[in-house]
């Protein structure tokens, strides 16, 4: 097995196609970038709702524009991902020889580079809202939001039990082509690259010749004078790309510490870590008090302070305590994932219904 493996490495060499350590490596980083983010605003947003709370609520979307504003930098200055270019690889077009072959430096021709930022971008995004929408289908589904007879709770119905096995054939065509690319039977370990028309292959001496000598040349070129529109152009052309190498350099080192997390959080260190977290438990949050003059209590305790009605079905928010109909806050908290109280971050999750021995 080994000896079988270590054929495949050197044949890959051979033919400057890197192997399945590396390709999988780079698909993982930016898995990993994301929740790594997306914990850092949550924790934001729980320690201050009123100012990071937006970045909390659109989270997919400014993470989307950011990752579109540095895939789209790299791709035409390295003809390569973020992640590809970190792990030394770039993007070639499918029909290219080796004789001909443009250097990295040129980055990818318009179609392959838009086809690109629809894989990278567009379709990572589409996903993350579809599994949100199956989430949010199935908790409705389980608390019978619907009527029974509903003709769209049959639809979502037969659409949730459709998706897992959608879900599962998407998963075996991508392990499909990772098992023909170790065997050498393919060229692309993702099927998303050949839709995108390229393949992956190894940084050569020139290519990293040329990236390096790249922004020196640009510096030193001066160019002639030109209109006020070609001004303002070039000008937003390098705050973009200002943007994106600032965002490549923060995901440089920000890669370095997820790897030291992933270390530190090992099961290895789980004791350590348990020594060295072991405080006390904090002392519960200090809520408002009905007594108080806030509009958005009721003075009676059994009054909904959402609908201003006796409460049908109570459900308590974990996050903040306070009680409301199960209706209200369902629908509040799916659209503003926030407590209407006390505005802590909540999702649909956090809904705990409360049953009186009566019923």
């Amino acid at each position: 097995m080994a000896e079988h493996g270590a054929h495949i490495t050197t044949a890959s060499v051979a033919d400057d196609q890197p192997s399945i350590f590396e390709v999988v490596a780079q698909d993982s980083l930016m898995t990993a970038v994301r929740p790594a983010l997306q914990h850092v605003v949550k924790v934001l947003a729980e320690s201050n709702p009123s100012h990071y709370g937006f970045f909390w609520r659109w989270f997919d979307e400014i993470f989307t524009l950011l990752d579109l504003l540095l895939q789209q930098h790299y791709l035409s200055k390295t003809s390569a991902s973020f992640s590809e270019n970190f792990y030394g690889l770039k993007r070639i077009v499918m029909g290219d020889t080796h004789k001909f072959q443009k250097l990295a430096s040129a980055g990818l021709p318009k179609k392959q580079l838009w086809k690109s930022i629809v894989f990278l971008v567009l379709l990572p995004y589409l996903k993350v809202k579809l599994e949100k929408l199956v989430s949010s289908l199935r908790e409705e589904d389980e608390y019978s939001i619907h009527p029974p007879s509903s003709h769209w709770k049959r639809f979502y119905r037969a659409f949730l039990a459709a998706y897992p096995f959608v879900n599962m054939a998407w998963e075996g065509w991508f392990l499909i082509q990772q098992l023909q690319y170790i065997l050498g039977k393919a060229q692309h370990h993702s099927p998303l690259l050949r839709l995108a028309g390229v393949r992956l292959g190894r940084l050569t001496v020139q290519d990293i010749q040329a990236l390096e000598h790249k922004p020196a040349e640009a510096s030193i070129v001066q160019h002639p004078a030109r209109s006020v529109n070609e001004k303002i152009k070039s000008a937003l052309k390098k705050a973009v790309g200002g943007v994106a190498l600032s965002l490549s350099t923060g995901l440089s080192v920000g890669v370095f510490f997820l790897q030291f997390l992933d270390w530190w959080y090992s099961s290895e260190n789980q004791e350590t870590i348990k020594s060295l977290t072991a405080l006390p438990t904090p002392p519960p949050p200090v809520h408002l008090d009905y007594n108080s003059d806030s509009p958005l209590l009721p003075k009676m305790k059994t009054v909904c302070p959402l609908c201003r009605k006796t409460r049908v079905n109570d459900t308590v928010l974990a996050t903040s305590g306070y009680v409301f109909c199960y209706r209200c806050v369902f629908n509040y908290v799916r659209s503003h994932q926030a407590c209407p109280i006390t505005g802590y971050p909540t999702e649909v999750q956090h809904l705990i219904k409360l049953y009186s021995p009566e019923n």
